[in-house]
């Protein structure tokens, strides 16, 4: 019996657990630092996963049929793929296309529903040095909009995949007033949310709150936990948010926020109402780690979320 879905309480059978590669200490498609693929999709099976998203593009295999033999052989099934990729920047644009067209023909090809869109950062991830600028001119922030809702068109009309944006700390839509320009800017058509909870925390914000200003929009989901006080002193400090992970900002729930329990009853309320499955994906962000760390602390996750109502442990 699957057990992705609770399917012991109604209140809460629209909801889909998941996995992605980010739990297993995954940021890049390649690094010495990471697991090996293969290991990491096998014990994100026996840690009892069975849905996936694959997370950065080429970690795991980019040809259809190859990630197909992977998922039959470890019984799991993609629901999304993940992309980065610089809207802001004209000259960026054509790059971003082709790699999201990449992306779209190896994930439509295996059945999957959504593309995650994750924002490029203004501090690298690994020498945590300034790339870009903190605020966006008012000029980039109009190619940030014009180039989301076509990067959503495309992929919808041409591989009926559903294009979200992800919130991500160090990134020009962090914060609960970045995120609500960029949603009320974009056409909700083509452009939605991937609600991660972790960086909502990070950025300042509630992530219930969120589901209830804007329901039409929270789609898809990272389900993750930031510790506050970490949090708080990473912003007073303004440590890169790399450093921030390092310091042990991502934290298992039921520790950190937000507090499961309410966030996974308002999105099973936002699922009953809308009458929309609603994929939730486990995150933990924790590279670089051990590689003893990511499966048992995976199961805990698993089983403290579905204390909570999300899945069966």
């Amino acid at each position: 019996m699957s057990k992705a879905v609770n399917t012991n309480d109604p209140k809460y059978s629209r909801l889909t657990i998941g996995v992605c590669p980010d739990q297993w200490g995954v940021w890049f498609p390649r690094d010495p630092k990471q697991m090996d693929p293969r290991q990491a999709w096998q014990e994100m099976a026996e840690a009892g996963f069975e849905v996936i998203e694959t997370g950065p593009f080429g970690y795991f295999p980019t040809d259809p049929a190859e990630l197909r033999r992977w998922c039959d052989e470890f019984g799991m099934r993609v629901v999304a793929g993940t992309g980065w990729g610089i809207l802001h920047k004209e000259e960026a644009w054509p790059q971003t296309l082709e790699t999201f067209r990449a992306i779209a023909e190896t994930h439509a090809a295996v059945g999957a529903e959504y593309i995650v869109h994750l924002p490029p950062l203004y501090r690298d991830d690994k020498t945590w040095e300034w790339t870009d600028d903190r605020v966006l001119s008012p000029e980039a922030w109009r190619l940030y909009v014009e180039h989301a809702n076509a990067l959503g068109r495309m992929l919808l009309e041409d591989y009926g995949l559903k294009m979200v944006l992800h919130p991500h700390g160090d990134s020009h839509i962090e914060t609960p007033e970045e995120i609500a320009r960029v949603l009320d800017a974009t056409d909700p058509a083509y452009v939605n949310l991937c609600l991660d909870s972790g960086h909502v925390v990070y950025g300042g914000g509630d992530p219930v709150r969120l589901v209830a200003d804007y329901p039409e929009r929270v789609t898809y989901v990272h389900i993750k936990a930031f510790d506050e006080d970490i949090t708080r002193e990473a912003h007073e400090k303004d440590w890169p948010f790399g450093e921030a992970v390092t310091k042990g900002a991502s934290v298992c729930p039921p520790a950190g926020l937000p507090e499961m329990h309410a966030f996974v009853d308002a999105l099973a309320e936002l699922s009953t109402t809308s009458s929309r499955d609603i994929y939730c994906i486990c995150e933990q962000d924790c590279y670089p780690c051990d590689p003893s760390f990511p499966k048992p602390n995976a199961v805990n996750m698993r089983t403290y979320l579905a204390e909570c109502g999300l899945g069966l442990a």
